[in-house]
């Protein structure tokens, strides 16, 4: 009898299939742990590298020490900081600040192809309110860090003689005051303060390019102005804010010998930096000595009380002869009334957020709005859609744009009034009350102008200033009634001189720039008045 062949036995099929299946099955498991263990290999290296670069987060190509001011070679050890430095050259716009480039033709006087839009065309009543000051001259929209130089050479403010205490803030100016001083920072600040701006600037440009040999002479903000040149630590270098802080630490906060680069956090210190020169100023004395007034506090009406207190006036009103006051970028001072600085969040984390580069995390050098960089600038706290985002900061600058406006129309009105009043052969004596109100309400109001966040650092503290400054012009207009009733012996009501005094000039919308910008942008003439020099910056 012949025997069946094995594999005709009942099951050999199956077998055989279910062998196959096994092989396949390990094949597969070992190609998949083959992969795996690639991935896992990869990932590995891939962190190791990592950690490498976080233990090395530049590499020292040259060597940088306390004289070495050029950007350019400190961007041989940090490449990355310096190409974002170098975007600040970057004109955007936002709804209510910056500006597009405005194509300008280059002459012997003023070598620039392309400048900001003018605030005094968008707004003629800002040279109104500057009459008889440099700033009703020539103001512009702001521009980045790397025309800060440029555009205060150039600026048609020098029309009126200008103190070379404004390059305080507008240059690198941290080596040369220490070479002008001997190696003492405060000294060299003082010998260069009182000095006019063209000679105070020459002799910097001579130590730049013959003492330190830079062939690009005096910089804009560069980074020694920041960062010790060592340790990358954040530091202070301007002497105005040194001097300043410690004042304010003295006299508000009751803290002696106050030093930021040794005593505050670097929380702080991420702040600092910027209120250097973000901040309200003035010339003090003969020396022109940059002061920041904050010996009574950071508020708007504080620092009016200050100068109050001490009768400093910047300038004599062209129009109504009042000892008057002009405010200057006092970002740092209306900042620290809002919440973000209540929150802790410093200047540096909305407007220069950190940003990944491989393993490293950044600053963002490339210093502009956060309206233009919702994502890092915003979204790392709040999670709400980018749109969004923009929608609620637009919102709470339309609104102080608009308590703004209505400030400014009262301010137009009062001075009308007082220039018509002085026409009508009211006293001098009789209009001090009214020129004193338009002190104080027209400084607040430039506080609140001049501050470059269209009210968004803090939108209740810029309303409570702009409702005091409307109240002052009230006051003022009620004292001027009383003084024009005294002397024509009315019951109140103004003489029709004074009653038909112009209406205050209309502003034309910052949000909407020219379509097609003309090839030259010509400056707004002021009356000429008996105000004091080198107090303009």
């Amino acid at each position: 009898m012949t025997q069946p062949h094995p594999s005709d036995q009942p099951g050999a099929l199956e077998r055989r299939v279910t062998g196959g299946r096994f092989i396949a099955l390990v094949l597969a498991i070992a190609i998949f742990s083959g992969i795996v263990t690639l991935a896992i290999t990869a990932l590995l290296m891939n962190i190791q590298e990592r950690k490498q670069e976080a233990r090395n987060p530049f590499f020292r190509v040259v060597e940088l020490d306390d004289m070495t001011v050029d950007p350019a070679v400190w961007g041989k050890n940090f490449p990355l900081q310096y190409d974002m430095y170098l975007k600040t050259v970057d004109m955007q716009r936002t709804r209510f600040g910056g500006s597009e480039a405005m194509v300008r033709r280059p002459t012997d006087a003023d070598p620039r192809t392309q400048v900001a839009q003018s605030k005094l065309e968008e707004d003629p009543r800002l040279a109104t309110m500057w009459a008889g000051y440099a700033f009703a001259i020539d103001f512009r929209e702001e521009r980045g860090h790397a025309y800060m130089l440029e555009d205060q050479t150039y600026t048609q403010r020098h029309q009126k003689e200008q103190a070379g205490t404004c390059l305080h803030c507008h240059a690198s100016t941290y080596v040369p005051y220490k070479i002008a001083g001997d190696g003492d920072l405060i000294a060299g600040f003082e010998k260069l303060n009182p000095l006019p701006y063209f000679e105070a600037r020459k002799q910097m440009e001579t130590i730049m390019t013959e003492t330190l040999d830079d062939p690009h002479g005096l910089h804009p903000v560069a980074c020694i102005d920041c960062h010790d040149p060592e340790t990358m630590a954040l530091r202070v270098t301007r002497p105005g804010f040194l001097e300043g802080i410690a004042a304010f630490k003295r006299e508000v906060e009751g803290i002696d010998n106050y030093d930021p680069n040794t005593m505050a956090t670097r929380q702080e210190m991420r702040t600092f930096v910027c209120g250097q020169c973000h901040v309200e100023y003035y010339f003090k004395g003969e020396g022109k000595r940059l002061t920041y007034p904050w010996t009574n506090g950071l508020r708007g009406d504080q620092i009016l009380a200050y100068y109050e207190e001490t009768g400093f006036a910047d300038w004599t009103h062209a129009e109504t002869g009042a000892q008057v006051l002009k405010a200057q970028h006092p970002e740092f001072e209306m900042y620290n009334q809002g919440i973000h600085a209540r929150s802790g969040v410093a200047c540096a984390d909305c407007h220069m957020p950190y940003v990944r580069e491989g393993a490293l995390k950044v600053s963002d050098h490339h210093v502009r709005s956060p309206l233009l960089n919702i994502n890092n600038a915003c979204q790392t706290c709040h999670n709400f859609p980018e749109a969004e985002m923009k929608e609620r900061a637009e919102l709470i600058q339309s609104r102080f744009f608009e308590m703004r406006d209505l400030a400014l129309d009262g301010l137009v009105e009062l001075i009308a009034e007082i220039k018509a009043a002085r026409q009508a052969g009211v006293g001098d004596e009789q209009l001090r009350a009214a020129q004193g109100f338009q002190r104080k309400s027209q400084f607040l109001i430039d506080f609140c102008e001049a501050e470059n966040s269209m009210g968004f650092h803090a939108p209740q503290e810029s309303a409570r200033l702009l409702t005091q400054a409307l109240d002052y012009v009230r006051q003022g207009q009620l004292a001027l009634r009383g003084s024009v009733a005294a002397t024509s012996g009315a019951t109140g009501a103004l003489p029709p001189s004074v009653e038909s005094a112009p209406a205050p000039p209309q502003p034309m919308q910052p949000a909407a720039p020219p379509e097609n910008p003309p090839d030259e942008q010509s400056a707004q003439s002021a009356p000429a008045s008996e105000s004091a020099v080198f107090n303009e910056g």
